[in-house]
């Protein structure tokens, strides 16, 4: 066993408790994929991430993320969250401002010039949803057709099978313990709030996370939104997107593109850092 850096934060949140949680194992070279996954499994969080030296030329570290059963090639708030753990630990950009992180789906680049820290969100291929998928989703979630506005299947890393909700009361209406798994890949949900609320869009994703039916804030699914918004010209300026209001989060994911460089696309979250320490792997 070697004595190794631990941080465990909470993303996607200015309050503590109410984001999502996730624990960073700095120092991780050396960990056998067995050691990463069997740890995973026993923080039983979401995901657990380890900080790697990087195999990429350009890239400032390396991060291998774990959910409680497998690895992912990419996901959000690993990608946030192990940024600001790396950071807090003595981490050093090459180029100022921006952090390039190592992950499966490549080089994901981290922002940190704005007032929040955003991730570049990755490409995003765009698909229709057949019709009987759809269909089994409403008839699974008891969604009327008339509710829904559009669909969609997105993968960025991760698959995900998005309905637009007629607003966010329809999305926050929707009882997750009706899907069963793994009869579907990850569901998202996405609905607008009133213009007065001060949020623009309430986000829900419906798939099994750390003992819930329901994952608490999703960035990878936020960022396969906005790709998605933007391909239907839909995402002209900065959005505000809540989530896991259902499950007593106060989830506030940003998303802002870029108007210098058409197509790109900022997602971004604060991070608290709860617990800071060392592990013995």
């Amino acid at each position: 066993m070697t004595r190794r850096r631990f941080i465990q934060c909470d993303v996607f949140t200015d309050q503590p408790t109410k984001g999502n949680g996730l624990a960073v194992v700095l120092d991780a070279d050396g960990l056998t994929d067995a050691a990463m996954q069997d740890f995973a499994t026993w923080t039983n969080l979401a995901e657990t991430t380890f900080i790697l030296t990087p195999t990429v030329a350009g890239a400032d570290y390396r991060v291998r993320i774990f959910t409680p059963t497998r690895e992912m090639p990419f996901a959000g708030h690993p990608t946030l969250g192990s940024c600001a753990a790396w950071l807090r630990c003595g981490g050093q950009a090459a180029e100022p401002g921006i952090i390039h992180q190592e992950c499966g789906v490549g080089v994901v680049d981290v922002d940190l010039r704005g007032e929040i820290p955003a991730f570049v969100a990755p490409p995003t291929r765009i698909m229709p949803m057949e019709a009987a998928l759809r269909q089994a989703i409403l008839n699974r979630l008891e969604i009327a057709p008339e509710r829904v506005l559009a669909s969609a299947q997105l993968e960025n890393g991760p698959l995900w099978q998005v309905l637009e909700l007629a607003g966010a009361d329809d999305v926050l209406a929707v009882e997750a313990m009706r899907v069963r798994w793994p009869e579907f890949k990850a569901i998202g949900l996405i609905g607008a709030h009133p213009a007065s609320c001060g949020i623009d869009f309430e986000v829900r994703m419906l798939a099994p996370s750390s003992g819930m039916s329901e994952d608490p804030i999703t960035g990878s699914l936020n960022a396969a939104i906005a790709h998605w918004f933007n391909g239907l010209g839909r995402l002209d300026g900065p959005l505000l997107m809540s989530q896991g209001s259902t499950i007593g989060r106060f989830g506030r994911v940003h998303v802002r593109p870029d108007p210098a460089e058409p197509g790109r696309i900022l997602i971004g979250g604060n991070t608290l850092i709860l617990i800071e320490g060392t592990v013995d792997l």
